[in-house]
């Protein structure tokens, strides 16, 4: 039976505009987008289709930002942009820094630059563009159905793939409890969006805790029966 509480924090949207550039990285049918710095696989299962970008180093803050939902409009570019077009999309994969060319690549810090998937570029300005000005803010992600859990790796040590997040999206924390466990489990980030422990878990339901960037905290209660199988993922039913 799943059991989820909700923990209300402070929100941390902004609904001020703030000045980036923009380019797009792939081809129309976006399959260099998948997978990616996140942590995420097939986009497109996972429910976020096209719908993404990469962040240059400022945005990504070390994977800490992977989930997180974005406004963006094309601006002062009248020759290219699109009129009043604004695309919404999740941050799901890392734009790197390359410092053989400090002044000719726009994800080297400290500047603040989405790499989208040519499709969402294509919503805001011409292909011949190839790179704009922007304006960018944080938003409300809003996902099909709950939160997911993928669940990988051996006994001896659990990856989960946490994704589906609505809400602010970025998760700050994520704790495990097996049914003979006494007290939860704190999870360690291993890169992007899947945590990860060293306990044997193995033949126990198993329950979550994840708590998002705002302070909103969802627990999950036996969403994994005892004969949870490594590869299978699970419905959280609820999200943020």
């Amino acid at each position: 039976m799943l059991f989820a509480s909700l923990i209300i924090g402070e929100s941390k949207l902004d609904s001020t505009w703030y000045d980036a550039h923009a380019t797009f990285y792939g081809d129309i049918g976006g399959s260099e987008t998948m997978q990616g710095a996140c942590g995420y696989n097939d986009l497109h299962q996972q429910g976020y289709g096209l719908e993404t970008t990469a962040l240059s180093t400022a945005l990504f803050n070390n994977g800490k930002t992977c989930g997180a939902c974005f406004e963006i409009k094309c601006v002062n570019n009248p020759k290219w942009c699109k009129p009043n077009a604004i695309i919404k999309v999740t941050a799901t994969n890392f734009c790197p820094p390359n410092y053989s060319k400090p002044n000719g690549n726009w994800c080297n810090p400290p500047l603040k630059h989405f790499d989208l998937s040519l499709k969402m570029f294509l919503a805001l300005a011409e292909y011949k563009a190839g790179i704009i000005p922007v304006q960018y803010r944080r938003v409300t992600c809003t996902k099909q159905g709950g939160v997911k859990f993928e669940i990988k790796g051996n006994p001896y040590w659990i990856l989960v793939l946490v994704y589906n997040v609505g809400g602010v999206g970025d998760i700050t924390n994520v704790q495990i409890r097996g049914s003979e466990t006494s007290s939860w489990i704190p999870m360690s980030r291993n890169w992007g969006v899947n945590w990860q422990t060293g306990k044997n878990l193995v033949g126990q339901s198993l329950s979550f805790q994840v708590t998002t960037s705002d302070g909103k905290m969802l627990e999950f209660k036996d969403i994994a029966a005892s004969n949870w199988q490594f590869g299978a993922t699970f419905d959280g039913k609820i999200n943020f």
